[in-house]
């Protein structure tokens, strides 16, 4: 599995747990062990470029996911497709913000992004009520198990 961080921002953060984090969610999903992933960090000026060139919505948002061949969870019945899982964008200032309205660590809203933004490359999503029950029972499921084989309390 090839997870590449691209931190084109000033905020420093712990890149390996955040490798671990997505090595983990991918593990979980069934995703083929050779599947590549690139997580990119980006400032808010980036990520409001993205935000509106690919959804037309202004302003910068905390996570976008750019699927590539369009994997999807595997199965105990068949093995995983290889190839490459995509990018998920991370944009730090806006993750500190959310983090601080939640009361938790930025790191940890990361963590949470990062989780969110697999899940999207998987084709899961949240636009119908019953849609986002499932995505973020699953994504709260993720992260609460990641965090614990990490010694770390909750989320």
């Amino acid at each position: 599995m090839s997870i590449d961080v691209l931190n084109e921002t000033e905020f420093r953060l712990d890149e390996l747990e955040l490798v671990a984090c997505a090595r983990y969610v991918m593990g979980e999903m069934k995703v083929h062990p050779q599947a590549d992933l690139c997580l990119r960090l980006v400032d808010e000026a980036a990520m409001e470029t993205l935000h509106v060139q690919w959804m037309d919505l202004p302003g910068p948002t905390d996570v976008m996911s750019f699927p590539m061949d369009e994997l999807r969870p595997g199965s105990d019945d068949e093995d995983p497709e290889e190839g490459v899982l995509g990018d998920i964008v991370l944009c730090p200032s806006v993750a500190e913000k959310q983090a601080a309205a939640a009361g938790h660590a930025t790191e940890e809203e990361l963590l949470l992004l990062t989780t969110h933004g697999i899940l999207h490359l998987l084709g899961y999503d949240h636009a119908e009520p019953e849609e986002e029950k499932e995505m973020f029972e699953l994504q709260r499921q993720l992260l609460l198990t990641f965090l614990a084989t990490r010694g770390r309390n909750g989320a």
